[in-house]
Protein backbone atom coordinates (compact mmCIF):
# COMPACT_ATOMS: atom_id res chain seq x y z
CA UNK A 1 0.00 0.00 0.00
CA UNK A 2 2.56 2.51 0.66
CA UNK A 3 4.34 2.06 -2.78
CA UNK A 4 0.68 2.15 -4.05
CA UNK A 5 0.50 5.39 -2.28
CA UNK A 6 3.97 6.61 -3.89
CA UNK A 7 3.26 6.05 -7.35
CA UNK A 8 0.93 8.52 -8.55
CA UNK A 9 2.47 11.23 -7.03
CA UNK A 10 5.92 10.46 -8.34
CA UNK A 11 4.55 9.43 -11.61
CA UNK A 12 2.50 12.51 -12.54
CA UNK A 13 3.97 14.81 -14.68
CA UNK A 14 3.92 18.05 -12.30
CA UNK A 15 4.17 21.19 -14.28
CA UNK A 16 4.50 23.69 -11.66
CA UNK A 17 6.47 27.27 -12.21
CA UNK A 18 6.76 30.21 -9.60
CA UNK A 19 7.27 32.54 -12.47
CA UNK A 20 3.95 32.72 -14.57
CA UNK A 21 2.08 34.90 -11.37
CA UNK A 22 -0.35 31.99 -10.75
CA UNK A 23 -0.16 30.92 -6.51
CA UNK A 24 1.48 27.72 -6.23
CA UNK A 25 -1.54 26.23 -4.39
CA UNK A 26 -4.01 26.96 -7.63
CA UNK A 27 -1.44 25.15 -9.70
CA UNK A 28 -1.89 22.20 -7.60
CA UNK A 29 -5.36 22.34 -7.24
CA UNK A 30 -6.00 22.67 -11.26
CA UNK A 31 -3.89 19.54 -12.00
CA UNK A 32 -5.03 17.70 -9.35
CA UNK A 33 -8.48 18.62 -11.01
CA UNK A 34 -7.26 18.27 -14.12
CA UNK A 35 -6.27 14.80 -13.32
CA UNK A 36 -9.81 13.87 -11.74
CA UNK A 37 -11.69 14.82 -14.89
CA UNK A 38 -9.61 13.29 -17.08
CA UNK A 39 -10.15 10.04 -15.46
CA UNK A 40 -6.25 9.68 -15.14
CA UNK A 41 -7.32 9.61 -11.33
CA UNK A 42 -9.74 6.90 -10.76
CA UNK A 43 -13.22 7.60 -8.43
CA UNK A 44 -11.29 6.19 -4.92
CA UNK A 45 -7.85 7.17 -5.88
CA UNK A 46 -6.34 7.89 -2.72
CA UNK A 47 -4.23 11.33 -2.79
CA UNK A 48 -1.01 11.68 -0.96
CA UNK A 49 -0.39 13.13 2.20
CA UNK A 50 0.01 17.02 1.92
CA UNK A 51 3.12 16.35 3.43
CA UNK A 52 4.37 13.68 1.41
CA UNK A 53 3.18 15.93 -1.63
CA UNK A 54 4.62 18.76 -0.27
CA UNK A 55 7.94 17.50 0.07
CA UNK A 56 7.99 16.03 -3.31
CA UNK A 57 7.40 19.08 -5.33
CA UNK A 58 9.43 21.10 -3.18
CA UNK A 59 6.79 23.42 -2.11
CA UNK A 60 4.87 24.93 1.31
CA UNK A 61 2.67 21.85 3.20
CA UNK A 62 0.22 25.07 3.08
CA UNK A 63 -0.14 25.31 -0.79
CA UNK A 64 -0.67 21.41 -1.05
CA UNK A 65 -3.26 21.99 2.47
CA UNK A 66 -4.92 24.87 0.24
CA UNK A 67 -5.22 22.21 -2.36
CA UNK A 68 -6.75 19.66 -0.66
CA UNK A 69 -9.16 22.18 1.25
CA UNK A 70 -10.87 23.29 -2.45
CA UNK A 71 -10.58 19.96 -4.02
CA UNK A 72 -13.04 19.35 -0.69
CA UNK A 73 -15.07 22.12 -0.79
CA UNK A 74 -15.92 21.42 -4.76
CA UNK A 75 -16.46 17.70 -4.42
CA UNK A 76 -13.74 16.30 -6.44
CA UNK A 77 -12.27 15.05 -3.08
CA UNK A 78 -13.54 13.44 -0.05
CA UNK A 79 -11.76 13.38 3.14
CA UNK A 80 -12.01 10.25 5.93
CA UNK A 81 -10.75 10.60 9.62
CA UNK A 82 -8.23 8.78 10.27
CA UNK A 83 -7.23 7.66 6.46
CA UNK A 84 -6.17 10.37 4.09
CA UNK A 85 -8.18 11.82 0.98
CA UNK A 86 -9.34 10.33 -1.89
CA UNK A 87 -11.29 11.09 -5.20
CA UNK A 88 -14.83 11.76 -4.81
CA UNK A 89 -16.26 8.07 -5.99
CA UNK A 90 -19.50 9.55 -6.57
CA UNK A 91 -18.27 11.45 -10.02
CA UNK A 92 -20.16 9.87 -12.89
CA UNK A 93 -17.87 7.92 -15.77
CA UNK A 94 -18.07 9.88 -19.10
CA UNK A 95 -18.44 6.69 -21.32
CA UNK A 96 -21.18 5.26 -18.51
CA UNK A 97 -22.63 8.57 -18.76
CA UNK A 98 -23.25 8.36 -22.26
CA UNK A 99 -25.04 4.82 -22.12
CA UNK A 100 -27.61 5.40 -19.62
CA UNK A 101 -28.46 8.67 -22.22
CA UNK A 102 -29.16 6.08 -24.88
CA UNK A 103 -32.02 4.42 -22.75
CA UNK A 104 -35.29 5.45 -23.41
CA UNK A 105 -36.63 7.50 -20.55
CA UNK A 106 -40.28 7.85 -19.06
CA UNK A 107 -41.86 10.98 -19.90
CA UNK A 108 -43.40 12.84 -17.07
CA UNK A 109 -47.10 14.08 -17.92
CA UNK A 110 -47.21 17.71 -17.01
CA UNK A 111 -50.43 19.34 -16.27
CA UNK A 112 -51.58 22.43 -18.83
CA UNK A 113 -49.60 25.80 -17.98
CA UNK A 114 -51.23 28.28 -15.81
CA UNK A 115 -48.28 30.61 -16.20
CA UNK A 116 -49.94 34.20 -16.34
CA UNK A 117 -48.66 36.13 -20.19
CA UNK A 118 -50.09 39.59 -19.04
CA UNK A 119 -47.15 41.56 -17.75
CA UNK A 120 -49.32 43.70 -15.17
CA UNK A 121 -49.93 40.37 -13.38
CA UNK A 122 -45.97 39.29 -12.87
CA UNK A 123 -44.46 41.03 -9.91
CA UNK A 124 -45.35 44.18 -7.52
CA UNK A 125 -41.98 46.07 -8.66
CA UNK A 126 -42.44 48.71 -5.44
CA UNK A 127 -41.75 45.50 -3.84
CA UNK A 128 -38.04 45.34 -4.28
CA UNK A 129 -36.97 48.78 -4.34
CA UNK A 130 -37.97 48.90 -0.98
CA UNK A 131 -35.16 49.39 1.56
CA UNK A 132 -36.80 48.44 4.81
CA UNK A 133 -35.02 45.35 6.47
CA UNK A 134 -35.07 42.39 5.27
CA UNK A 135 -35.18 42.79 1.74
CA UNK A 136 -32.93 41.34 -0.33
CA UNK A 137 -30.12 42.56 -2.81
CA UNK A 138 -29.15 45.08 -0.53
CA UNK A 139 -25.22 46.58 -0.51
CA UNK A 140 -23.45 48.85 1.66
CA UNK A 141 -20.79 50.88 0.48
CA UNK A 142 -17.77 52.31 2.99
CA UNK A 143 -16.73 55.68 3.35
CA UNK A 144 -13.10 54.61 1.55
CA UNK A 145 -15.39 52.90 -1.18
CA UNK A 146 -16.83 56.31 -1.76
CA UNK A 147 -13.71 58.63 -1.70
CA UNK A 148 -12.05 56.35 -3.83
CA UNK A 149 -15.13 55.91 -6.18
CA UNK A 150 -15.25 59.70 -6.46
CA UNK A 151 -11.60 59.81 -7.48
CA UNK A 152 -11.77 57.26 -9.95
CA UNK A 153 -14.89 59.50 -11.50
CA UNK A 154 -12.94 62.77 -11.29
CA UNK A 155 -10.27 61.53 -13.28
CA UNK A 156 -12.55 60.08 -15.81
CA UNK A 157 -14.92 63.24 -16.31
CA UNK A 158 -11.01 65.10 -16.53
CA UNK A 159 -9.83 63.08 -19.24
CA UNK A 160 -13.57 62.58 -21.41
CA UNK A 161 -11.51 61.12 -24.16
CA UNK A 162 -12.86 60.07 -27.89
CA UNK A 163 -14.74 56.83 -26.78
CA UNK A 164 -17.51 59.26 -24.66
CA UNK A 165 -17.94 61.11 -27.75
CA UNK A 166 -19.36 59.00 -30.08
CA UNK A 167 -20.31 54.79 -30.60
CA UNK A 168 -18.51 51.88 -29.35
CA UNK A 169 -18.00 48.74 -29.58
CA UNK A 170 -21.56 46.97 -28.70
CA UNK A 171 -19.68 44.51 -26.23
CA UNK A 172 -17.90 47.45 -24.40
CA UNK A 173 -14.96 49.38 -23.56
CA UNK A 174 -12.36 47.29 -24.68
CA UNK A 175 -10.64 48.32 -20.44
CA UNK A 176 -13.43 46.98 -18.73
CA UNK A 177 -13.30 44.04 -20.03
CA UNK A 178 -10.16 42.87 -19.96
CA UNK A 179 -10.89 44.04 -16.11
CA UNK A 180 -13.16 41.87 -16.28
CA UNK A 181 -11.70 39.11 -17.78
CA UNK A 182 -8.33 39.08 -15.58
CA UNK A 183 -10.67 38.95 -12.37
CA UNK A 184 -12.94 36.25 -13.63
CA UNK A 185 -9.85 34.11 -14.77
CA UNK A 186 -7.97 34.47 -10.62
CA UNK A 187 -11.24 34.66 -9.05
CA UNK A 188 -14.15 32.30 -10.73
CA UNK A 189 -11.71 29.94 -12.61
CA UNK A 190 -13.96 30.91 -15.67
CA UNK A 191 -11.96 29.97 -19.17
CA UNK A 192 -12.17 33.30 -21.34
CA UNK A 193 -11.08 36.65 -22.99
CA UNK A 194 -12.16 40.06 -23.41
CA UNK A 195 -13.62 39.48 -26.53
CA UNK A 196 -16.01 36.99 -25.28
CA UNK A 197 -17.48 39.55 -22.39
CA UNK A 198 -20.34 41.59 -23.42
CA UNK A 199 -21.10 44.51 -20.78
CA UNK A 200 -24.90 44.06 -19.87
CA UNK A 201 -26.85 46.52 -17.58
CA UNK A 202 -27.15 43.87 -14.55
CA UNK A 203 -28.17 40.31 -14.49
CA UNK A 204 -31.78 40.55 -15.64
CA UNK A 205 -30.54 42.52 -19.12
CA UNK A 206 -28.29 39.90 -19.83
CA UNK A 207 -30.90 36.78 -19.11
CA UNK A 208 -33.00 38.86 -21.99
CA UNK A 209 -30.66 38.77 -23.85
CA UNK A 210 -30.00 35.37 -23.50
CA UNK A 211 -33.37 34.69 -24.35
CA UNK A 212 -33.61 36.48 -27.03
CA UNK A 213 -30.67 35.05 -28.91
CA UNK A 214 -31.35 31.19 -27.69
CA UNK A 215 -34.91 31.64 -28.42
CA UNK A 216 -36.78 29.64 -31.23
CA UNK A 217 -40.40 28.33 -31.63
CA UNK A 218 -41.99 25.96 -28.84
CA UNK A 219 -38.84 26.61 -26.77
CA UNK A 220 -38.41 24.92 -23.53
CA UNK A 221 -36.26 25.79 -20.51
CA UNK A 222 -35.63 24.21 -17.34
CA UNK A 223 -35.98 26.28 -14.36
CA UNK A 224 -34.39 25.27 -10.80
CA UNK A 225 -37.96 24.55 -8.60
CA UNK A 226 -37.75 26.16 -6.02
CA UNK A 227 -35.88 29.39 -7.82
CA UNK A 228 -35.23 32.58 -8.96
CA UNK A 229 -38.89 34.44 -9.77
CA UNK A 230 -37.09 36.81 -12.17
CA UNK A 231 -35.88 34.75 -14.25
CA UNK A 232 -38.65 32.19 -15.07
CA UNK A 233 -41.08 35.53 -15.40
CA UNK A 234 -38.97 36.75 -18.07
CA UNK A 235 -38.78 33.14 -20.30
CA UNK A 236 -42.78 32.96 -19.59
CA UNK A 237 -42.93 37.01 -20.95
CA UNK A 238 -40.80 35.82 -24.12
CA UNK A 239 -42.77 32.67 -24.63
CA UNK A 240 -40.25 30.49 -23.40
CA UNK A 241 -41.74 26.97 -21.97
CA UNK A 242 -40.40 26.70 -18.58
CA UNK A 243 -39.97 23.36 -17.20
CA UNK A 244 -39.73 23.34 -13.26
CA UNK A 245 -36.98 20.80 -12.03
CA UNK A 246 -36.63 20.10 -8.55
CA UNK A 247 -33.86 21.04 -6.53
CA UNK A 248 -32.75 18.91 -3.41
CA UNK A 249 -29.48 18.61 -1.39
CA UNK A 250 -26.69 18.64 -4.18
CA UNK A 251 -28.94 20.90 -6.48
CA UNK A 252 -30.75 20.74 -9.77
CA UNK A 253 -31.94 17.37 -10.59
CA UNK A 254 -30.74 16.19 -13.84
CA UNK A 255 -32.28 13.12 -13.97
CA UNK A 256 -35.58 14.48 -12.96
CA UNK A 257 -34.82 17.63 -15.88
CA UNK A 258 -34.32 14.63 -18.41
CA UNK A 259 -37.56 13.01 -17.34
CA UNK A 260 -39.33 16.14 -17.35
CA UNK A 261 -38.59 17.75 -20.68
CA UNK A 262 -36.20 15.41 -22.84
CA UNK A 263 -36.63 18.35 -25.71
CA UNK A 264 -35.45 21.18 -23.44
CA UNK A 265 -32.09 22.61 -25.02
CA UNK A 266 -31.29 25.58 -22.11
CA UNK A 267 -31.37 25.50 -18.68
CA UNK A 268 -30.74 28.76 -16.27
CA UNK A 269 -29.13 27.79 -12.97
CA UNK A 270 -27.53 29.32 -9.88
CA UNK A 271 -25.20 26.51 -8.82
CA UNK A 272 -22.26 28.43 -6.49
CA UNK A 273 -25.22 29.58 -4.06
CA UNK A 274 -28.50 27.75 -5.61
CA UNK A 275 -31.18 30.65 -5.19
CA UNK A 276 -33.09 30.60 -2.97
CA UNK A 277 -32.10 27.47 -0.87
CA UNK A 278 -28.34 28.60 -0.73
CA UNK A 279 -27.17 24.79 -1.57
CA UNK A 280 -24.45 24.01 -3.61
CA UNK A 281 -24.71 22.19 -7.25
CA UNK A 282 -22.51 18.81 -6.25
CA UNK A 283 -19.51 17.88 -8.63
CA UNK A 284 -21.53 14.84 -9.92
CA UNK A 285 -24.55 17.07 -10.72
CA UNK A 286 -21.84 19.23 -12.43
CA UNK A 287 -20.74 16.69 -15.08
CA UNK A 288 -23.86 15.25 -15.53
CA UNK A 289 -25.31 18.72 -16.45
CA UNK A 290 -22.23 19.18 -18.86
CA UNK A 291 -22.58 15.44 -20.27
CA UNK A 292 -26.45 16.85 -20.82
CA UNK A 293 -25.61 19.67 -22.41
CA UNK A 294 -22.97 18.33 -24.77
CA UNK A 295 -24.99 15.20 -25.99
CA UNK A 296 -28.40 17.51 -26.45
CA UNK A 297 -26.36 20.06 -27.70
CA UNK A 298 -27.94 22.13 -25.40
CA UNK A 299 -26.87 25.48 -23.21
CA UNK A 300 -26.35 25.81 -19.72
CA UNK A 301 -27.03 29.25 -18.58
CA UNK A 302 -25.20 30.10 -15.19
CA UNK A 303 -26.09 32.95 -12.98
CA UNK A 304 -23.31 33.45 -10.60
CA UNK A 305 -24.96 36.01 -8.86
CA UNK A 306 -23.02 37.17 -5.08
CA UNK A 307 -20.17 35.12 -6.12
CA UNK A 308 -17.76 37.26 -4.61
CA UNK A 309 -19.15 36.70 -1.32
CA UNK A 310 -18.33 33.32 0.49
CA UNK A 311 -17.17 33.87 4.13
CA UNK A 312 -16.09 30.01 4.37
CA UNK A 313 -12.76 29.54 2.48
CA UNK A 314 -11.99 30.73 -0.93
CA UNK A 315 -14.73 31.07 -3.97
CA UNK A 316 -16.08 27.94 -5.33
CA UNK A 317 -14.99 27.39 -9.26
CA UNK A 318 -17.52 28.55 -11.90
CA UNK A 319 -19.20 25.74 -13.70
CA UNK A 320 -17.95 27.02 -16.66
CA UNK A 321 -14.50 26.65 -16.22
CA UNK A 322 -15.42 22.89 -15.82
CA UNK A 323 -16.99 23.29 -19.74
CA UNK A 324 -14.85 21.25 -22.47
CA UNK A 325 -17.66 21.93 -25.06
CA UNK A 326 -18.36 25.84 -24.89
CA UNK A 327 -22.26 25.26 -23.75
CA UNK A 328 -22.22 27.42 -20.77
CA UNK A 329 -23.42 30.92 -20.55
CA UNK A 330 -21.95 32.47 -17.66
CA UNK A 331 -23.68 35.84 -16.31
CA UNK A 332 -22.43 37.91 -13.85
CA UNK A 333 -22.95 41.03 -12.00
CA UNK A 334 -21.29 43.97 -10.61
CA UNK A 335 -24.88 45.76 -8.93
CA UNK A 336 -24.42 43.26 -5.96
CA UNK A 337 -19.97 43.71 -6.07
CA UNK A 338 -20.55 47.48 -5.77
CA UNK A 339 -24.05 48.93 -5.48
CA UNK A 340 -27.08 48.74 -7.70
CA UNK A 341 -27.59 51.95 -8.90
CA UNK A 342 -24.21 51.08 -11.28
CA UNK A 343 -26.61 49.00 -13.28
CA UNK A 344 -23.80 47.29 -14.99
CA UNK A 345 -23.29 43.63 -15.42
CA UNK A 346 -21.79 41.29 -17.92
CA UNK A 347 -21.95 38.04 -19.72
CA UNK A 348 -19.10 35.37 -20.70
CA UNK A 349 -20.24 33.84 -24.07
CA UNK A 350 -19.20 30.62 -25.91
CA UNK A 351 -17.41 31.97 -29.16
CA UNK A 352 -20.66 29.78 -31.66
CA UNK A 353 -22.71 33.02 -30.29
CA UNK A 354 -21.23 35.59 -29.88
CA UNK A 355 -21.68 37.35 -33.34
CA UNK A 356 -25.22 36.69 -32.35
CA UNK A 357 -24.63 38.22 -28.92
CA UNK A 358 -22.77 41.32 -30.32
CA UNK A 359 -25.71 42.02 -33.09
CA UNK A 360 -28.46 41.49 -30.59
CA UNK A 361 -26.54 43.67 -28.14
CA UNK A 362 -26.34 46.65 -30.81
CA UNK A 363 -29.81 46.02 -31.95
CA UNK A 364 -31.48 46.28 -28.35
CA UNK A 365 -29.39 50.12 -26.87
CA UNK A 366 -26.74 50.40 -29.04
CA UNK A 367 -23.74 50.62 -26.18
CA UNK A 368 -23.58 50.60 -22.72
CA UNK A 369 -22.88 53.71 -21.19
CA UNK A 370 -18.55 54.70 -21.61
CA UNK A 371 -18.91 57.16 -18.73
CA UNK A 372 -19.98 54.41 -15.64
CA UNK A 373 -17.63 51.79 -17.75
CA UNK A 374 -14.36 54.10 -17.41
CA UNK A 375 -15.07 54.58 -13.56
CA UNK A 376 -15.20 50.86 -13.10
CA UNK A 377 -12.62 50.01 -15.00
CA UNK A 378 -10.32 52.21 -13.68
CA UNK A 379 -11.51 51.18 -9.80
CA UNK A 380 -11.05 47.52 -10.71
CA UNK A 381 -7.21 48.48 -12.09
CA UNK A 382 -6.26 50.19 -9.41
CA UNK A 383 -6.59 47.60 -7.33
CA UNK A 384 -9.84 49.35 -5.56
CA UNK A 385 -12.15 46.52 -6.02
CA UNK A 386 -10.41 43.74 -4.89
CA UNK A 387 -9.82 46.03 -1.06
CA UNK A 388 -13.59 47.22 -1.56
CA UNK A 389 -14.76 42.98 -2.21
CA UNK A 390 -12.65 42.04 1.10
CA UNK A 391 -13.28 45.03 3.39
CA UNK A 392 -17.27 43.92 2.49
CA UNK A 393 -17.23 40.48 3.07
CA UNK A 394 -16.16 40.97 6.23
CA UNK A 395 -18.89 43.49 6.70
CA UNK A 396 -21.68 40.94 5.67
CA UNK A 397 -20.36 37.75 7.27
CA UNK A 398 -20.47 40.42 10.59
CA UNK A 399 -24.31 41.23 9.49
CA UNK A 400 -25.13 37.24 8.61
CA UNK A 401 -23.79 36.43 12.21
CA UNK A 402 -25.87 39.21 14.35
CA UNK A 403 -28.99 38.49 12.14
CA UNK A 404 -28.53 34.46 13.14
CA UNK A 405 -27.90 35.41 16.53
CA UNK A 406 -30.86 37.77 16.91
CA UNK A 407 -33.12 35.15 15.12
CA UNK A 408 -31.97 32.32 17.78
CA UNK A 409 -32.59 34.32 20.42
CA UNK A 410 -35.81 36.36 19.70
CA UNK A 411 -37.00 33.46 17.65
CA UNK A 412 -35.57 30.42 18.33
CA UNK A 413 -38.74 28.94 19.08
CA UNK A 414 -40.56 29.47 16.14
CA UNK A 415 -37.76 29.11 13.39
CA UNK A 416 -34.23 27.27 12.57
CA UNK A 417 -31.38 28.99 10.64
CA UNK A 418 -28.11 27.88 10.13
CA UNK A 419 -25.89 30.28 8.89
CA UNK A 420 -24.84 30.80 4.78
CA UNK A 421 -21.33 29.95 3.97
CA UNK A 422 -22.45 32.05 0.77
CA UNK A 423 -24.26 35.39 -0.86
CA UNK A 424 -26.26 38.16 0.90
CA UNK A 425 -29.55 36.40 2.40
CA UNK A 426 -30.52 33.43 4.27
CA UNK A 427 -33.44 30.86 5.19
CA UNK A 428 -35.00 30.41 8.09
CA UNK A 429 -37.47 27.67 8.18
CA UNK A 430 -40.55 27.88 10.32
CA UNK A 431 -41.25 25.63 12.62
CA UNK A 432 -45.15 24.44 14.26
CA UNK A 433 -46.42 24.24 10.71
CA UNK A 434 -46.81 28.10 10.65
CA UNK A 435 -47.74 29.62 6.58
CA UNK A 436 -44.94 32.04 5.70
CA UNK A 437 -47.11 33.56 3.33
CA UNK A 438 -49.19 34.68 6.47
CA UNK A 439 -45.51 35.67 8.43
CA UNK A 440 -44.73 38.06 5.11
CA UNK A 441 -47.79 39.47 5.63
CA UNK A 442 -47.60 40.77 8.74
CA UNK A 443 -44.24 41.22 8.93
CA UNK A 444 -44.93 43.90 6.51
CA UNK A 445 -47.14 46.01 9.18
CA UNK A 446 -44.69 46.11 11.82
CA UNK A 447 -42.02 47.36 9.26
CA UNK A 448 -39.92 44.74 8.16
CA UNK A 449 -39.45 42.61 4.73
CA UNK A 450 -39.41 38.61 4.57
CA UNK A 451 -39.86 36.68 1.55
CA UNK A 452 -42.17 33.67 2.00
CA UNK A 453 -40.21 31.07 0.37
CA UNK A 454 -43.34 28.96 -0.32
CA UNK A 455 -43.89 31.51 -3.26
CA UNK A 456 -41.02 30.31 -5.05
CA UNK A 457 -41.71 27.35 -6.25
CA UNK A 458 -43.60 25.82 -8.87
CA UNK A 459 -44.79 22.41 -9.13
CA UNK A 460 -42.18 20.82 -5.94
CA UNK A 461 -44.07 20.41 -2.76
CA UNK A 462 -42.79 23.85 -0.99
CA UNK A 463 -41.50 24.58 2.20
CA UNK A 464 -42.46 27.39 4.73
CA UNK A 465 -39.94 29.52 5.36
CA UNK A 466 -38.19 32.85 5.38
CA UNK A 467 -35.89 34.42 2.71
CA UNK A 468 -34.00 37.12 4.83
CA UNK A 469 -31.44 39.52 3.07
CA UNK A 470 -28.39 40.42 5.66
CA UNK A 471 -26.20 42.40 3.24
CA UNK A 472 -26.41 46.41 3.43
CA UNK A 473 -28.14 46.81 7.12
CA UNK A 474 -25.84 48.19 9.48
CA UNK A 475 -25.38 45.64 12.41
CA UNK A 476 -27.03 47.82 15.12
CA UNK A 477 -30.26 47.64 13.10
CA UNK A 478 -30.80 44.32 12.77
CA UNK A 479 -31.54 43.02 16.22
CA UNK A 480 -34.56 46.03 16.31
CA UNK A 481 -35.59 44.78 13.41
CA UNK A 482 -35.85 41.53 14.57
CA UNK A 483 -38.09 42.33 17.57
CA UNK A 484 -40.24 43.98 15.04
CA UNK A 485 -40.38 40.64 12.82
CA UNK A 486 -41.48 38.51 16.16
CA UNK A 487 -44.51 40.53 16.75
CA UNK A 488 -45.48 39.08 13.31
CA UNK A 489 -45.32 35.29 14.73
CA UNK A 490 -48.79 34.72 16.30
CA UNK A 491 -48.97 33.73 20.33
Amino acid sequence: MKEQKRSWGHLYAWQLTRTNGSPLFRQIYQQIRSGILSQSLRPGTRLPSTRQLASQLSVSRSAVVSAYEQLLAEGYAVGKTGSGSYVSSDLPEPEGRKAKRGQQRPVIARPPSTEVTSFKDFIDVTVHSEERPFNLGRTLVDTRTMELWRKAAARVFRSLNRDHFGYSDPRGLPALRKAISDYLRAARAVRCDPSQIVVTAGTQHAIDLVIRVLYHADMQAWVEDPGYSLTRQALVAAGVKTCPVRVDGQGIDVDAGIRAAPKARAVFVTPSHQFPTGVVLAMARRLELLDWAREAKAWIVEDDYASEFRYGGRALASLQGLDDNERVIYVGTLNKALFPGLRLGYVVVPNPLLKAFVTARYLMDRQPSSLAQAVVADFIEEGHFVAHLRRMRLQYKDQRDVLVAALRRRLGSELSVDPPDQGMHLVACLRRGLSDVAIERAARDHGVIVRAMSRLYVGARPRSALVMGFSGYPSQTIPPAVARLAKAFPS
